[in-house]
C-alpha cells in the first residue's frame, strides 16, 4: 500500500486494541519495511488479511474503512485487484468511512462521477481538509492536531479547536 494503506494497518491495530474484530483487505502486498513491520504486527493480533472483500462481508461486519487509495491517486488507473475492491465496497450496504480522500476520487476535482464512485457516510481529513472535500456531504471530522505552525503558515490553514486533549475535531 502507500500511506493511506499504511494508515488502515495502523486503524486496524488500533480498532483491535479497543475491542473491535477487524478483518483487512490487502490484496498488493508491500515488500518495504515500513508495511512488513506494520503487516507483521496486525498479524501478531491475530487480525484476519485476506486478499479479497469475503462473500457475505455485509453481514458479518458492521462497517467499512476505506484506506485503498489516497492523494496520488489519478483518476482512470484503476488496475486488478482493485477494478473488484472499489465496486464490491461501493455495492456494500455497510456504512463506509473513508480516510483523507476516498479512494478513487481525485483529490482535487472530486469523484468521477461513475456508478462504482465511493460514497463514503464519513470522511476523515487528515491534518487538513483536501479540495476533493468540497464534493463530500457526509460527516467530516479533521484529526491530526499537531501541525507545525511553519506549515500552517505557508498553507493559509488554520485548524479549528479541539477540545481538551482530543486528536479530532467535527468539522
Amino acid at each position: 500500500p502507500g500511506n493511506n494503506g499504511g494508515d488502515g494497518l495502523v486503524a486496524a491495530r488500533h480498532l483491535w486494541h479497543f475491542g473491535y474484530r477487524p478483518t483487512i483487505i490487502y490484496p498488493k502486498r508491500s515488500q518495504k519495511p515500513l508495511f512488513v513491520n506494520l503487516a507483521a504486527q496486525v498479524g501478531a493480533l491475530g487480525i484476519p488479511v485476506l486478499d479479497a472483500m469475503p462473500p457475505g462481508a455485509d453481514e458479518a461486519h458492521h462497517m467499512l474503512l476505506d484506506c485503498v487509495f489516497g492523494f496520488s491517486f489519478k483518476p482512470g488507473s484503476l488496475r486488478a485487484p482493485f477494478d473488484a475492491i472499489l465496486p464490491a465496497m461501493a455495492a456494500s450496504t455497510l456504512p463506509l468511512v473513508s480516510v483523507d480522500v476516498p479512494s478513487g476520487w481525485d483529490v482535487d476535482s472530486g469523484p468521477a462521477g461513475g456508478a462504482d464512485d465511493l460514497r463514503p457516510a464519513v470522511l476523515i481529513s487528515l491534518t487538513a481538509p483536501k479540495a476533493c472535500a468540497a464534493h463530500f456531504d457526509g460527516r467530516h471530522y479533521l484529526g491530526g492536531r499537531f501541525v507545525p505552525p511553519a506549515i500552517l503558515e505557508k498553507y493559509g490553514f488554520t485548524q479549528p479547536a479541539f477540545s481538551g486533549a482530543e486528536q479530532f475535531v467535527r468539522l
